[in-house]
């Protein structure tokens, strides 16, 4: 495949620094949109990479930029809302702006990354509720070739969820309880993730396809957040909450600052996050599970590192 001009939006957080990476070592040259480019030195790989400040609704400066892209690929997305980053700002007023620009830089190839139940129909979580609505405004955009992603839970080096609990294990009594425990997931590595998106910028043919991507096995919640206290060496019982403390666990935390769960989290985790039509074998990947990921870098020294570094910010900030 010759090499690509590749605009990337989302590229600093979790997903889009491993596809960064990995487009990098392919020959791409990529640009990385971002507000604070001094915070990212790690992403400048070399002269492929270029990190560009600029904001991500300044439509004039996103034009400018994809006149000289191939392809745009957009992994924004946050899971909570909090001050002025909204679900309505992040999964459809961005998508719009980028479709706008797209269509006057004259670019018509778009990678977007959405999640699994997304419905602009549902009823509760505003999160799956806006995620519906920004990959039926992509795909609905005439003139241009979507490609959307819809993950399970995406795990893998530098996660939001096996090391979130982690921390969270490594902090709490013996007894840890845990809302919507029964909820299922096919936790999906990050790294199969990127392989599907590149294998979209290389196959026109995927252009217009909504893509489910799931690891190979299935768990509960409470299963998975049982396994990681057994990797960091923690001897905890998890408790499944009762579906009225589930709730209330939601509208209180979510008033907690850093919103480790709420209400929304509660009505997405609602409905299970598995794959009625897995896409990962029919591209040539075979999806690598938890079992065989998760152990190289959950138990290791920068885990706990990380454990280290949060005590001591917690108690500075106490």
């Amino acid at each position: 495949m010759k090499a690509l001009r590749i605009c990337v939006l989302g590229g600093t957080g979790f997903i889009g620094s491993h596809l960064v990476h990995r487009l990098a070592g392919l020959g791409h040259s990529v640009t990385v949109i971002t507000r604070r480019p001094e915070r990212h030195r790690d992403l400048r790989i070399d002269t492929s990479v270029k990190l560009v400040q600029a904001a991500p609704f300044d439509g004039e400066a996103l034009r400018a930029l994809f006149q000289d892209s191939d392809a745009v690929i957009n992994l924004v997305g946050i899971l909570n809302e909090s001050g002025s980053s909204r679900f309505q700002t992040a999964h459809v007023e961005l998508p719009r702006a980028v479709v706008k620009a797209m269509r006057e830089a004259g670019v018509t190839r778009l990678l977007h990354m959405s999640a699994l139940n997304a419905n602009v129909n549902e009823p509760n979580s505003r999160y799956l509720k806006t995620k519906g609505e920004g990959e039926d405004l992509v795909h609905h955009a005439p003139g241009l070739a979507v490609t959307s992603f819809r993950p399970s839970v995406v795990f893998g080096p530098g996660d939001s969820f096996f090391n979130r609990f982690a921390t969270l294990l490594r902090l709490s009594p013996p007894l840890f309880p845990l809302a919507c425990a029964g909820a299922r997931f096919a936790p999906v590595y990050v790294g199969d993730v990127v392989e599907a998106m590149v294998r979209a910028l290389e196959d026109d043919k995927l252009a217009g396809q909504r893509l489910e991507l799931c690891g190979p096995e299935v768990y509960t919640l409470q299963k998975l957040v049982q396994y990681t206290a057994g990797q960091i060496g923690r001897n905890t019982l998890v408790i499944g909450l009762p579906d009225f403390a589930a709730r209330l666990q939601g509208h209180v935390l979510g008033l907690v600052p850093g919103k480790p769960f709420t209400i929304d989290n509660y009505y997405s985790l609602q409905k299970d996050s598995v794959c009625s039509t897995p896409a990962l074998i029919g591209l040539g990947i075979k999806p690598r599970s938890v079992e065989a990921i998760v152990p190289t870098y959950l138990s290791d020294k920068r885990s706990r590192a990380q454990f280290t570094r949060y005590r001591a910010t917690s108690r500075r900030e106490g």
